[in-house]
């Protein structure tokens, strides 16, 4: 593999990168609400295998989701599981230069494809990176695994790098986003940006070997006495399909783990399987069904990646 050379990073000097447009001039390392300042954080690059099977294969092949989780993060969830990068800053200083090397061994050691998780606040070094990576042969499926928060003018400027959108709808609760996210705005900015992601992606599409090559997969998380507004959720899922006229994967996931701060926002135990039974029960009502859906064993500890900095 040659040497990659230098690549240019436009640093912004008044950042709005996501909706939160807080303006900070990066350039001069003023750090943005996301923690993104003027150097480039990764926690961890690896073989991922817990995304959804289409992703990521069956967990017990040696291949995977070639994963590479970024530090920081433009939402502030209260029961994050990735808490110490997405909030506390865990995290290794790159270059450029060496994110496009990083997606090349990922490649390299069988990836599926590329998982960039939590990258909108790093943009104007993944964006080079994957250039640079492409031109010395990268051609694995980018997929964007991102909390939903997102600006139409960021989602429309990755049309032509991202293959795959797994992104969330949270809540459909101004209240609730609010309280947990510290995002009352975050449904309207949410399913605008998904209605954008449909349109640039088109339906699914899977490859020869059967995994998701091109398309959209939307999951939500139930979260514990939220029931109700996990059914709203549903219903604008289903709505969005009738109004894009473009189908997705739905992936309905019952992991809740009481991390970070949870416990003090209320959210002390985990999903009940009556909760999500009838979360379940509302998207086969709606026909969401050519989905995913998990099992109550997937709320353990064990399920978060250990952020080591293996990879970085």
């Amino acid at each position: 593999m040659s040497t990659i050379p230098p690549l240019p990073v436009p640093l912004p000097t008044h950042c709005t990168l996501c909706p939160r447009r807080c303006g900070a001039n990066r350039r001069a390392g003023q750090v943005g609400f996301c923690g993104g300042g003027s150097t480039l954080l990764a926690a961890r690059a690896a073989l991922h295998h817990w995304e959804e099977p289409c992703l990521s294969g069956p967990p017990d092949v040696e291949t995977g989701s070639g994963t590479v989780f970024f530090t920081g993060c433009a939402l502030k969830c209260c029961y994050c599981q990735n808490y110490a990068i997405s909030q506390q800053g865990l995290g290794k200083p790159l270059t450029a230069e060496r994110l496009a090397a990083i997606f090349l061994e990922l490649q390299a050691k069988g990836a599926i494809n590329l998982n960039l998780v939590t990258a909108t606040q790093w943009l104007p070094w993944v964006l080079p990176a994957l250039d640079a990576a492409r031109a010395q042969g990268l051609h694995l499926p980018v997929v964007y695994n991102t909390g939903g928060y997102e600006t139409v003018e960021t989602v429309k400027a990755l049309d032509g790098y991202v293959d795959v959108w797994l992104a969330d709808i949270k809540y459909q609760s101004g209240v609730l986003a609010a309280r947990l996210s510290g995002a009352e705005d975050y449904n309207q900015v949410c399913l605008t940006a998904v209605a954008q992601m449909l349109r640039q992606t088109g339906a699914p599409q899977t490859d020869a070997a059967g995994y998701l090559a091109r398309g959209v997969i939307l999951r939500h998380l139930v979260l514990p006495g939220q029931a109700e507004d996990s059914i709203q959720v549903l219903h604008q899922m289903a709505a969005l399909r009738q109004t894009t006229g473009v189908a997705f994967i739905p992936s309905l996931m019952s992991q809740f783990t009481p991390f970070y701060h949870a416990e003090a926002a209320g959210l002390g135990r985990r999903v009940t399987s009556y909760e999500y039974r009838k979360v379940i029960d509302a998207a086969l009502a709606l026909g969401l069904t050519d989905g995913y859906m998990q099992e109550k064993s997937s709320a353990r500890e064990e399920y978060t990646p250990p952020f080591d900095l293996e990879g970085v």
